[in-house]
């Protein structure tokens, strides 16, 4: 592996992206006893959009840009967040949290076999057994309640959302390879997620259905700080180490949210379940760090 891969700042900033996607994930439980799911990513993106590009010019020169790189964060854009979003919403609406939680663990998976087809590259056989530990023991954590369905064909939306979200990690990898600047890569996929979402809110949004009010902007502008804090992060991580090292570490922020929401809601209880997929994940990621 080569020692730019191992670089602790990637764990680190991966770790911190795990932290604030895992805090968001709580904050948005608050915010959305006052607006739509699709409203609420709507005002969290934007808001993250219209925090950024004021203080751009501090972080990019738009001349030393390259547009092969630009045209790649803009392509992750149409997808992540945005897609990723809203296939993850409709898979939680239908199948329940269950199967949407388990299926979606198995973003690292993608994000690997991804960053080997696109980036070649080639992680050592212990970080591999260490993805996959992270993936057990996610999707140990996400087993908490029966589904409410049959999965039949659904289960190709969480799914989706998966292989999209782990896809996303690599062609992001991809464009700071050609030109590394994590704030760039952040910007430019961001401000398309932000035109994408936008205009799914406002097509399909009924009369009468709750859009903006006071309390909804409030709590997404704190999920868009937290949420566009991780993606910075992750963006930085993935210039300092690979794929494969990266995306199960981001991987862990279910872990955090069950952490914040026994403190913040009170909703989460210690069972075997929790316990067993706590200490899988944590094992895990100590097996890819060490890796």
């Amino acid at each position: 592996m080569n020692p730019i891969d191992s670089h602790p700042a990637a764990l680190l900033l991966a770790l911190g992206a795990a932290v604030c996607f895992g805090g968001a994930l709580v904050v948005t439980q608050f915010g959305l006893r006052h607006t739509t799911p699709l409203w609420g990513a709507a005002i969290s993106i934007i808001a993250t959009v219209v925090f950024w590009w004021p203080i751009s010019g501090v972080f990019i020169d738009w001349a030393e840009t390259r547009p092969d790189a630009l045209i790649l964060f803009a392509l992750v854009g149409l997808f992540y967040p945005a897609l990723v979003m809203m296939l993850t919403y409709e898979s939680n609406r239908i199948l329940g949290p269950t199967l949407t939680g388990t299926a979606s663990s198995t973003t690292p998976v993608f994000a690997v076999v991804s960053s080997v087809l696109l980036l070649g590259e080639r992680p050592s056989v212990t970080v591999v057994l260490g993805c996959m530990i992270v993936v057990m023991g996610l999707a140990t954590l996400s087993m908490k309640a029966p589904m409410r369905l049959s999965p039949r064909w659904h289960v190709m939306l969480p799914l989706a959302a998966a292989m999209l979200r782990g896809i996303a990690q690599s062609l992001l990898k991809l464009g700071l390879i050609a030109h590394p600047s994590p704030f760039t890569a952040a910007l430019v996929s961001y401000t398309v997620s932000a035109a994408v979402v936008w205009s799914a809110a406002a097509g399909r949004s009924a009369p009468g259905a709750r859009r903006l009010t006071k309390k909804s902007v409030m709590w997404f502008v704190c999920v868009a700080a937290l949420n566009g804090t991780a993606v910075m992060m992750m963006c930085y991580a993935l210039q300092y180490g690979s794929v494969a090292i990266v995306s199960p570490v981001i991987a862990t922020y279910p872990l955090f949210t069950i952490v914040f929401s026994a403190t913040l809601l009170q909703r989460e209880e210690l069972t075997w379940k929790t316990i067993t997929g706590a200490m899988l994940t944590v094992a895990g990621v100590a097996i890819i760090s060490g890796g």
